[in-house]
């Protein structure tokens, strides 16, 4: 049996292997855009990230949906609304928004649970977990705009993403929040993010 080494592989390795080191064990948060599901870019994406979380990173991937929201709310004639850059968010965009949420958690998981096929890792099982780790507020009024279901981050519990981490698995958060008693609030990707 004869085996064909590539040595350009070795130099590249050598090269990668200091990060590897530095990065193994540390958590790291990636932001989505909806825009970039929208384009295409989900599978590769979740490739990528297969093969960093089997480096030994911990992966939390925050997913944003707004072009998703906007073509649910155009199905239902209802306009979508913004000030300071944010979404108004009414109880048919709150509904769009759940919609969305779900569209896009079920399209995550399921390019997630294809591996990464064609490599050596083709079979390699990503565990992909979702939980109700943010706790929100409402916006409320800003120069006399009612933000509605619109909210920010309050809190965020660390504890339980860790803990999910650490059975190795990939934390998937939705740029939603909820209150105390229960009530739901839309959230930008980047506040959940960077939270």
């Amino acid at each position: 049996m004869s085996t064909v080494f590539n040595f350009t592989f070795v130099p590249w390795f050598r090269s990668v292997a200091p990060y590897i080191h530095k990065h193994r064990g540390n958590t790291l948060v990636v932001g989505i855009a909806g825009e970039a599901i929208a384009a295409g870019k989900l599978q590769n994406l979740a490739q990528d990230l297969a093969l960093i979380q089997s480096m030994g990173v911990e992966i939390v991937l925050v997913h944003g949906f707004r072009p998703q929201v906007n073509e649910q709310l155009r199905l239902k004639g209802h306009e979508a609304r913004y000030s300071h850059g944010m979404r108004i968010t009414d109880e048919v965009a709150l509904d769009c928004a759940q919609e969305a949420a779900g569209q896009l958690r079920y399209e995550i998981e399921a390019a997630f649970s294809q591996g990464l096929p064609n490599t050596p890792m083709a079979g390699a099982t990503v565990r992909v977990i979702s939980g109700n780790f943010i706790t929100a507020r409402p916006v409320g009024l800003m120069d006399g705009v009612d933000f509605q279901h619109s909210g920010l981050v309050r809190k965020v519990d660390t504890e339980g993403i860790q803990r999910t981490l650490d059975m190795g698995a990939m934390v998937l958060l939705s740029p939603f929040g909820f209150s105390p008693t229960g009530e739901a609030f839309n959230l930008t990707m980047e506040d959940v993010a960077t939270s």
